[in-house]
């Protein structure tokens, strides 16, 4: 007759590494998230002149947000 051993170590490492991880990428996430509202409510403050100088059209506010954010 065979017996199946489980090793409780194991099994808890795993699962704390498991929720490590999640709670590592809920933390990035919200963090990136953090980012790209604060890039974009700051250029959106900024004068069409003021966003002209630095060669940023209105209208690419949003994508240089989300660049900002996948950098971090």
């Amino acid at each position: 007759m065979s017996y199946a051993t489980v090793d409780q170590r194991t099994t808890f490492n795993t699962e704390t590494n498991g929720l490590t991880a999640i709670t590592a990428r809920v933390k990035a996430a919200i963090e990136r998230n953090r980012v790209y509202r604060q890039t974009q409510r700051e250029l959106s403050l900024l004068t069409d002149r003021d966003l002209a100088d630095l060669g940023i059209a209105r209208g690419m506010i949003n994508q240089i947000a989300r660049d900002a954010a996948r950098a971090t």
